[in-house]
């Protein structure tokens, strides 16, 4: 069992994992060869043994055709027209200092929303494929700098800068500097 306090959160996460993989007929070595992601990782996520890194959970939203939101919103109880700042769902990536919080009202029917992340001093996030390709994703830097690679085009941005991406294969994030780079994310589904 994991030493850390019990969430909830990965709780539900894993079996939500657990059902689309039993609803895909998948036993764990057919969604690893699918995914790329090791078998025991797998087994450890569905069972909330250990909270799934933010890379891992990209591919497992790629080969389950959904974006991240969507995967975090279907383990809420149920979809609001709002919710309160103190309501928006907090996702963290401890191993690689990424918090994301889910702006917008989840919502299932809708392809825009809305993405608050905050990467720590030295934060590197890479994802070797979108969870959804083509997705479309304005990303406007609130406070810090980041580094932002997609495909083989690297970009600074700094607070108040904007950038928009259509995206089919690997990006990555980078927290540039000292402070913490808060940004948010509007994403569109195609």
């Amino acid at each position: 069992m994991r030493s850390d306090a019990y969430d909830p959160v990965d709780t539900r996460i894993g079996a939500r994992l657990a059902e689309l993989r039993a609803r895909a007929g998948w036993s764990l070595d057919e969604l690893a060869e699918r995914s790329g992601v090791s078998r025991s990782t797998l087994s450890r996520a569905e069972r909330a043994e250990t909270s799934a890194t933010a890379a891992v959970l990209n591919r497992l939203c790629h080969v389950y055709g959904r974006t991240m939101s969507q995967l975090l919103s279907e383990v809420e109880a149920e979809p609001a027209a709002l919710v309160r700042a103190a309501e928006q769902q907090v996702w963290q990536d401890r191993a690689s200092g990424f918090v994301r919080r889910s702006v917008s009202p989840p919502h299932a029917g809708l392809r825009g929303e809305l993405v608050e992340g905050r990467l720590t001093p030295g934060a590197d996030i890479a994802y070797d494929r979108p969870p959804v390709p083509g997705l479309e994703q304005h990303l406007w830097v609130l406070a810090g700098a980041l580094e932002v690679t997609v495909g083989p085009a690297e970009h600074r941005l700094e607070a108040g800068d904007c950038l928009r991406m259509r995206v089919f294969g690997p990006t990555r994030f980078r927290c540039l500097g000292t402070g913490e780079a808060r940004y948010v994310l509007a994403v569109v589904r195609p």
